[in-house]
Order: structure tokens, then sequence, then C-alpha cells
């Protein structure tokens, strides 16, 4: 599968996707770190992370599909979000919370 098609893919299939450097256990920059640790706080239960350090075509991939240059890059119900600092002002002003709130089923 192509790194295109295994985005599409994965962004629409599930409802909370972050492309990350590392994991969600383990990132591996704080940028990633940031946004694991606010989508914890904003109430995610199940975000499927992609670690785009264990393939450069995804890696280079997934700023070509949204046409935003940095990582990490979260994705709600297919939506493009946005970046850390994106999710810090979204956390802050309480519409992080309802975003997530919305995506994943009340019994999640």
């Amino acid at each position: 599968m192509e790194a295109r098609e295994f985005i599409h893919k994965t962004v629409t299939e599930n409802p909370i996707v972050l492309f990350m450097k590392g994991s969600a256990q383990f990132p591996m920059c704080g940028f990633s770190g940031r946004a694991i640790a606010l989508l914890k706080a904003a109430g995610a239960k199940n975000v499927v992370t992609v670690n785009v350090l264990d393939d450069n075509d995804i890696r280079q991939g997934i700023k070509d599909y949204a046409n935003w240059p940095t990582i990490p890059q979260l994705y709600v119900q297919g939506e493009f979000i946005g970046g850390s600092d994106i999710l810090a002002e979204m956390f802050e002003a309480g519409e992080l919370q309802t975003l997530i709130q919305k995506a994943q089923p009340t019994d999640a």
C-alpha cells in the first residue's frame, strides 16, 4: 500500500489519529509528547498513533497529505486539526475537549 493510500485509510477509518514521532507510550519529541498529553487531558481514550519515524514515505507523505510542514498532526473524524500548538490553543479554549467528546463513542 502506498503512503498516501495508507494515510487516507488510517484517518478515515479511525475517529482520532495522531501522526507523531514515537508512540503514545514513548514520544520521541517534545511536541509529540505534548500532543499526547493534551489529548489525554481532553478525554481521548482510543487514539490511533502512527510513528512517522518508522517509515520515511509516511513521514513525508503526511506533510504532503495535509499540506502542513510539521509533525505531530492530529486528525479527528478524517479532518486535519493541526499540530501541538493548535491543540494547546484549542485545549485552553475548551474546543479540543468538545471535539474529542463528539468523536468517540460514549462507552469509550
